[in-house]
């Protein structure tokens, strides 16, 4: 079996009430596809996963956000639903830590409502995606191009709407994080630096 992301470490930031699907479901296509995958939380031992309607599962944490270090990943995955997204845009580390990803040009894939961290992040404008529906108005307001299709590709950011768009966002993760670092993908900030 191929393994395109052979070599590859991928984190996967997540907070209590993560769309406990949108999770699993891109890391197994991750690591299937060869990946090694780190869940990084503010939260120190697990993160508890919302399943639809009601609370899920409780997922290990690999690495405490406070000691994850970009550099020694390859991309980034951030998985919705409601409640996870929202404390993480909360959060400066997060923040921080997700715009450092846009920063070095590494891919980044986001689903339902994880591109709220993106806008908090400020990676967003001039960029096109899509998200789960609610979001479009906060996501044009920051600038985005805001599309309602399975899955959106620009330059290295991987974005889909909801848990039934994931056999075409898990298979895109794998391509763009295959390719690795892209020109196009910087925060608003990085991108003018290079050009100042």
């Amino acid at each position: 079996m191929a393994e395109p992301l052979k070599g590859k470490r991928i984190a996967i930031l997540a907070a209590d009430g993560v769309e406990q699907v949108e999770l699993t479901s891109p890391r197994q296509a991750l690591e299937d596809a060869g990946a090694l995958t780190d869940v990084v939380s503010p939260s120190q031992e697990k993160v508890k996963g919302w399943n639809h309607t009601d609370w899920g599962e409780e997922i290990p944490v690999d690495v405490e956000l406070r000691d994850a270090d970009v550099s020694r990943y390859d991309a980034l995955l951030l998985p919705g639903g409601v409640m996870n997204p929202d404390r993480l845009r909360g959060n400066s580390k997060a923040v921080e830590f997700v715009r450092a990803f846009f920063d070095a040009g590494k891919p980044v894939g986001a689903i339902c409502h994880g591109p709220w961290t993106l806008i908090e992040a400020g990676v967003v404008r001039g960029r096109k995606l899509t998200s789960f529906p609610s979001l479009q108005t906060d996501l044009k307001n920051a600038g985005a191009e805001w599309r309602d299709e399975e899955v959106v590709v620009d330059q290295g950011l991987v974005t889909s709407r909801k848990p039934a768009d994931l056999p075409a966002f898990n298979a895109k993760l794998v391509e763009e994080f295959a390719e690795g670092i892209h020109p196009g993908q910087k925060s608003r900030a990085a991108a003018h630096a290079a050009s100042a």
